[in-house]
């Protein structure tokens, strides 16, 4: 995924309303009025919001007569989601290493505190 698509992506999850708008479609496509329903926030300032995870690829509007329902498009977040992972792996491999060294440390006290008693 290109630098900038990357930061079009976080900076539109920067935003706690988008997430929330983000969560809500995760159950099903919705109508702007419908997803402003929880938010103390005029329609348009929905609206904009709903614009900037669209032009970030998060959602898509589709057309059914006077209705223009909002939903979820993933693979915009599954892109996120390998970005991510990378770092998970990195982690994941740090963190073995370090409970590996830590076993070992135990099972060197332990054995130190066996030869003592004897």
């Amino acid at each position: 995924m290109p630098a900038d698509s990357l930061s079009t992506t976080f900076a539109a999850l920067a935003d706690p309303t988008r997430r929330a708008i983000l969560a809500r479609l995760a159950s099903g496509e919705a109508g702007v009025t419908e997803l402003a329903e929880p938010f103390q926030m005029s329609l348009p300032a929905i609206s904009k919001h709903i614009k900037v995870l669209e032009r970030a690829g998060l959602i898509a509007r589709g057309r059914e007569a006077q209705w223009r329902p909002c939903r979820l498009e993933t693979a915009r977040l599954q892109e996120v989601e390998g970005w991510l992972d990378r770092y998970r792996q990195f982690w994941d491999q740090r963190l073995q290493r370090l409970d590996d060294y830590l076993i070992q440390l135990q099972a060197s006290a332990e054995a130190s505190h066996g030869h003592e008693t004897e």
